[in-house]
């Protein structure tokens, strides 16, 4: 980095700035007028739909809470049926995880992220907004299944043998399985996003250590969405294909298990919980200083624990199993485990109590610290009985009984909602030009607060007094009824604090969508956010100096907002953002950004369409929309990777590169992360296929199945994946130099692309040869779907190879200009080293037992 940063007293640029430049910088970043506003891009106009639509989401879970606390609220009831009843209480908790917790996260850093790094937007804004828009789409359309019968009814962790479709027949389940898919590769996208904007746009100065601690909590919360949720998208996938196709993953009768189910869904599950608490716990982190007037205590312990948490996490889904007959080792470490998670947990309590204690004057009193106070005692509560419930004996009892309601709920809503509307009060001045009432605040925070304790408290009594959950109704001779009729009020309480708060959006929040007005720190926060800021977020980029830089540095808001820092301007005319090191934030290059458009948008609605006409088994139509959605995906990707223009001034006598390949370049970044998703994804596939080998070994080979293809076929197949990284390793040596064609370079990424696709082909013809077949057994069906899962990797591979010849082709593509390759190369790679370890497990395991 530039002798600059190493003298941040020296600012790098000279003020008053060029007339014009700030002009020209608000004419890059405005907002398409009128209707066609839809199509931008920026965060701060993305990122508050995504905070809307994840609200509407838990407005509407809310009111079909309502309904089933009536239906509850005495015995015998009738008010309404038991199918019904049913299919509110799936779609209550499905949309509730699903479609609340995890994307209202996302969408608060998608909004605050580029303003905490002070970057002009996070580094891939279309994926941001696709995930947004495909998001909305795929979640209307999934809530809407209720209002004409085709909800599902299994309950939102869809435990099979109840979701095959012997017992669960129609497209109810369905629209669960493919729904929650795809709003799950939602969900991925935008953790892809926030890793590489944290590592990769942060500003100059900012180092890791440097980091609000909101950053470092979701940077463990995207990890985590990384290596779990394929879990899931593995899970649905194999239930959609048992259900469609017959292939029998969780039939006992064909030597299935659904158990393996429960296996898949709570590793991501329980580490969901953890998903949705540590970014609120990063929210709380970053509320509590500025109330108490000082510094977070403990900023490192605190890093750690959340790293810790999100470790721990993964060793915690059998704790949903204990009354599933595992054995009894297994009992005992994870019981260990589920305890142990306390302890970074309780690490973050008493930090925030030391900073609280500390604070300078008197930690201020105000909603958000209410909200604050509120989630510290509910969690403490949730976290004691999570305790109770780690405790094996306790848990056999208080197992599937209102106890583990009360439990859940105390966490979610405890370590996840109440900091959520602290955020809402606390953050609101940064996007709207008023501010929520203080007076109506205090009044929403008691109704919530008194409702929430009045509602789930008593749950705990009612379920240590046997009532089971998931039921629709109960004897009124059981005894239950005064219990159920109090929470039923708490929970009316509740629902009317919630409604205070959404009259005072509607009254107050006022957005002003032309230059983003707001008002300029109103707490006196430390951190970056609260610095001046416009559509195209901060007038420069600022070096910084600590982890407090409002409350460290003199004068940093005046300097930053007359352009003294770097990148006052358009440098290239277009928008743009720093990119620096992942470590010590070093500026590296300029990112050219992609400004409005409509493709990602129609991608968006054509992959949701695709997936939502598959469920309803309109084929045709379906492969229609998904060509459409390729055809929108591809034109989208064309305009990107911008040729070279050369070096650029960013103040301060710094020029940097505007592009960058290779191990430095944002787009590498991304590629990495979604390999280690689908290396999680894999890794899920392998852990099924020797789980079913445990259960149902007489089925595998050689015991009792079709015998295994000759090794000559495995040898044939693993030969033409070395040859494939070989092509495409030739073909990175052969790109041409700019301005001219390579013939060689194109040939041999169709050679590359051909034997990919000839040694999947090769497997899948050696097992059906050999008599397999996947609805056959297990066995057969973990076969199969390795081919599919490896298949379509190939498919990706192929058309991404198609898309490099073309800009090859069309002279966009060369030695220096190579990011769309490098990405094709990359996934290559990664497609052939996983057909190869099919091989070994598929040829190799049978073989070596015997």
């Amino acid at each position: 980095m530039p002798e600059r940063q190493s003298d941040p007293k020296r600012l790098p640029n000279e003020t008053p700035r060029p007339p014009g430049e700030l002009e020209e910088l608000e004419r890059v970043w405005a907002y398409p007028p009128g209707w066609r506003k839809i199509s931008e891009i920026n965060n701060s106009l993305v990122g508050v739909i995504y905070i809307g639509a994840a609200f509407l989401f838990f407005l509407l879970a809310g009111v079909l809470a309502l309904i089933m606390r009536v239906q509850l609220s005495h015995g015998d009831n009738r008010f309404i049926g038991q199918d019904f009843y049913n299919q509110i209480f799936t779609v209550h908790g499905t949309t509730m995880m699903f479609l609340f917790a995890v994307p209202v996260m996302e969408a608060l850093s998608v909004i605050l992220l580029p303003q905490m790094l002070a970057a002009r937007d996070l580094p891939f804004p279309r994926l941001s907004a696709f995930a947004v828009w495909a998001y909305v789409i795929g979640g209307l359309v999934f809530f809407s299944t209720i209002f004409y019968g085709l909800a599902p009814s299994g309950g939102w962790f869809m435990y099979p043998p109840l979701t095959l479709t012997k017992f669960s027949p129609g497209d109810n389940a369905d629209f669960w399985l493919l729904g929650i898919g795809f709003i799950e590769i939602s969900a991925i996208a935008g953790a892809i996003e926030i890793i590489v904007g944290l590592l990769r746009t942060r500003p100059p100065g900012m180092t890791l250590d440097k980091m609000p601690i909101f950053g470092w909590s979701m940077l463990v919360f995207a990890a985590m969405i990384v290596f779990a949720f394929p879990a899931v998208i593995l899970a649905t996938m194999m239930l959609e294909i048992e259900r469609s196709f017959g292939w029998p993953f969780f039939n006992a009768a064909q030597s299935g298990d659904p158990l393996l189910w429960q296996h898949l869904f709570w590793f991501f599950g329980h580490p969901e919980v953890y998903i949705i608490f540590l970014p609120a716990a990063g929210l709380v982190s970053m509320i509590v200083p500025t109330m108490a007037q000082r510094p977070l205590v403990g900023y490192r312990l605190i890093v750690v624990a959340l790293i810790a948490t999100g470790f721990f996490s993964f060793g915690l889904w059998v704790h949903h199993m204990f009354s599933t007959g595992i054995p009894a080792l297994s009992l005992g470490f994870f019981s260990a485990a589920s305890m142990a998670v306390a302890v970074p947990s309780g690490i973050q309590v008493f930090s925030w109590i030391a900073t609280i204690a500390a604070a300078r004057d008197r930690f201020r009193i105000t909603t958000p610290s209410l909200f604050i106070l509120g989630f510290l005692f509910i969690f403490a509560v949730g976290g004691l009985t999570g305790v109770m419930v780690a405790v094996v004996p306790f848990d056999l009892q208080a197992h599937d009984s209102y106890f583990i309601v009360a439990h859940f709920h105390y966490v979610l809503v405890g370590g996840m909602v109440f900091p959520l509307f602290a955020t809402f009060y606390y953050w609101d001045p940064m996007i709207s030009r008023n501010r929520l009432s203080e007076r109506l605040g205090r009044y929403v925070f008691w109704l919530m607060f008194i409702g929430f304790n009045v509602a789930f408290f008593p749950m705990h009594i009612s379920g240590l007094l046997g009532m089971p959950r998931r039921v629709w109704t109960y004897p009124s001779a059981m005894g239950w009824d005064t219990l159920n009729m109090t929470s039923t009020i708490g929970a009316f309480i509740l629902a009317l604090g919630v409604l205070v708060f959404v009259v005072d959006i509607f009254v107050r929040f006022r957005r002003d969508w032309e230059t983003q007005r707001r008002q300029t720190n109103p707490w006196n926060a430390g951190t970056l956010e609260w610095l001046p800021s416009d559509l195209y977020s901060m007038r420069s980029v600022p070096i910084v100096t600590s982890r407090y830089p409002l409350w460290d540095q003199p004068n940093l808001a005046e300097d930053v907002a007359a352009g003294a820092y770097y990148l006052p301007n358009a440098a290239t005319g277009r928008r743009e953002t720093i990119v620096t090191s992942p470590i010590d934030a070093r500026p590296e290059y300029l990112l050219e950004m992609p400004g409005p458009g409509w493709a990602h948008m129609f991608s968006a609605v054509f992959t949701a369409a695709f997936f939502l006409l598959l469920t309803v088994k309109a084929v045709a139509i379906a492969l229609v929309c998904g060509a459409v959605a390729i055809f929108a995906t591809l034109v989208w990707c064309w305009q990107l990777d911008p040729p070279p223009r050369g070096r650029v001034e960013i103040g301060g006598g710094i020029s940097l590169p505007t592009y960058m390949s290779g191990p430095s370049s944002h787009a590498w970044w991304a590629m990495i992360v979604l390999i280690l998703v689908a290396g999680s994804l894999y890794i899920a596939f392998v852990f099924s296929y020797l789980y079913l080998w445990t259960v149902s070994p007489g089925v595998w080979p050689l015991a009792g199945s079709s015998p295994l293809p000759d090794l000559r076929w495995a040898a044939s197949g693993a030969s033409l994946m070395l040859l494939s990284i070989l092509a495409y390793g030739m073909a990175d040596r052969a790109l041409p130099k700019p301005g001219s064609i390579s013939l060689s370079a194109a040939l041999l990424m169709i050679a590359g692309a051909l034997c990919l696709i000839a040694g999947v082909g090769i497997e899948g013809y050696a097992q059906w040869r050999s008599g397999l077949r996947p609805g056959e057994n297990s066995y057969g069906a973990m076969v199969y779907l390795d081919i599919v899962l490896t298949g379509q990797l190939v498919a990706t591979v192929t058309l991404m190879t198609g898309f490099a010849l073309a800009r090859l082709v069309t002279g966009k593509l060369d030695a220096q200009r190579r990011v769309s390759f490098e990405s094709a190369a990359l996934l290559a790679y990664y497609t052939a080293a996983q057909g190869l370890l099919g091989f070994l497990l598929i040829y190799g395991f049978p073989r070596m037992l015997g």
